[in-house]
């Protein structure tokens, strides 16, 4: 018998946590491989995760409700087929319930090449801010937030708060500069200053602080979802790091409508798939983020990273959030791959089904707030990107035209009011406008054989 470590996944490239929503099977269940065991809840998306082998559930680590780092440990299943624990070895004196030193510390990527863990000789010390940290107040492309996160666990967060101490401001001596709960209960025990701000403020506040609203008679208090607190916060934190500007186009979509209209009946015969608008807008964003390479781009800090692949993500509203499914390599699809490939996603998105790289990896977002009628938006940039589409509600619309005698005349088109929310600090407007009028051009003259 042997022993598989089942692991808190990655649910998104700037989620450093996750919580363990709800256990699907208890301790001395048998569970197939890929078989659903326990739901997690992040801002992105809440989703089963299935067994990483066949076997018996020998351990629950995590309780129902805890937020943890990615790749703790949640739990153990033993298995006949002796399988390698994913963990590896454990520090010493990790033993049976040592939840605190042996579970907390998510694993570093072995890309990030780190040098050998140093332990100090004397107390830490309350350094400055480091260059890397301070960047992301400023804007590195992703939040402050995340960058403390990788650089602690849930535990040394938990007891920095509790101590007033910002562990930003630390020098850690784990990996990649890491701040371990040794680090962290030395730095407290030297009685170092702790002149941090508030534990309880994640982002800085204005100067004019707003009262908190108390309940009255007769109100319904509820608490906020996970996913929902993780959005209001990941929200707050877009709009701190990048400069938003949003800028809008009207786009004549009666060509693609007739289109649609035409080969409606056979697409959907042909491919069980329901045609939207959706798939024809997706494709002209392709080919514009192929024309203008720095809206597929994120900042690191002084940096700009051009990404070579089109991973468009596409916002899916739910009851209980919002989550965005990712189509990787989107620019090397049909139109019918793209339908297939979005309606997909939707439905396993709604039913809870997403793998966790089914939510990663995105270069550029739409978000499509039409379907419920709005006319127009300013989205949120989704970290770490540089813009995001909103696309207007579909509708028909008296149009002035010229006639072919060049008088002008009042005809009835199918219309819509694009915006582009993009990052000014690497973005001009010049660029976005360009951008847009390069996805206005592309659907009204989308060719009939594009299908």
């Amino acid at each position: 018998m042997a022993r598989v470590d089942v692991i808190m996944p990655q649910m998104g490239e700037s989620i450093a946590e996750g919580t363990l929503s709800k256990w699907l099977k208890k301790v001395g269940d048998e569970v197939k491989r890929d078989e659903p065991i326990f739901e997690i809840s992040t801002d992105k998306v809440d989703a089963e995760i299935p067994a990483p082998a066949a076997g018996v559930i020998a351990e629950i680590l995590v309780k129902e409700g805890e937020t943890v780092a990615v790749q703790t440990v949640v739990a153990r299943l033993e298995t006949e087929k002796g399988a390698v624990a994913a963990s590896g070895k454990r520090e010493a004196g990790g033993g049976k319930g040592d939840a605190e030193s042996v579970l907390m510390e998510p694993a570093t990527p072995a890309s990030a090449n780190p040098a050998p863990a140093k332990t100090p000789s004397t107390p830490l010390r309350q350094q400055p801010v480091a260059p890397a940290i301070a960047a992301a107040h400023t804007g590195n492309g992703s939040s402050f937030e995340d960058r403390v996160r990788t650089r602690s666990s849930p535990l040394v967060r938990k007891i920095a708060a509790e101590h007033g101490v910002n562990i930003a401001s630390l020098q850690g001596s784990g990996v990649a500069g890491r701040v371990t709960k040794r680090d962290i209960l030395g730095f407290i025990e030297s009685g170092a200053s702790t002149t941090t701000a508030s534990p309880a403020s994640r982002f800085p506040l204005p100067a004019s602080h707003l009262p908190v609203p108390e309940a009255w008679p007769g109100d319904v208090v509820e608490p906020m979802s996970k996913m929902r607190a993780l959005i209001s916060e990941h929200m707050v934190a877009s709009r701190h790091t990048s400069a938003h500007v949003t800028s809008f186009i009207e786009i004549d979509f009666t060509r693609v409508s007739r289109i649609r209209a035409k080969n409606r009946a056979e697409f959907e015969a042909a491919t069980g798939q329901k045609l939207t608008y959706m798939p024809f807008i997706i494709k002209a964003v392709t080919q514009g983020l192929q024309a203008f390479p720095i809206m597929n781009s994120s900042v690191a800090g002084t940096s700009v990273i051009y990404r070579k692949q089109i991973n468009i993500g596409v916002a899916v509203a739910l009851d209980w959030g919002l989550i965005v499914p990712v189509i990787k390599h989107a620019d090397d699809l049909s139109l019918s791959g793209l339908t297939r490939a979005l309606n997909d996603l939707a439905a396993r998105a709604r039913a809870k089904k997403l793998s966790p790289e089914e939510v990663q990896e995105g270069t550029f977002t739409i978000t499509n707030p039409g379907v419920f009628g709005s006319l127009m938006g300013t989205p949120i940039i989704n970290q770490p990107q540089v813009a995001i589409l909103g696309v207007g509600a579909i509708e028909k619309r008296p149009k002035v035209l010229s006639g072919q005698d060049g008088e002008d005349v009042i005809a009835i088109r199918t219309c819509a009011y694009f915006s582009i929310s993009f990052d000014h600090r690497v973005i001009d407007g010049a660029v976005a406008d360009q951008f847009l009028a390069f996805i206005k051009k592309t659907i009204e003259t989308f060719p009939e054989t594009g299908l």
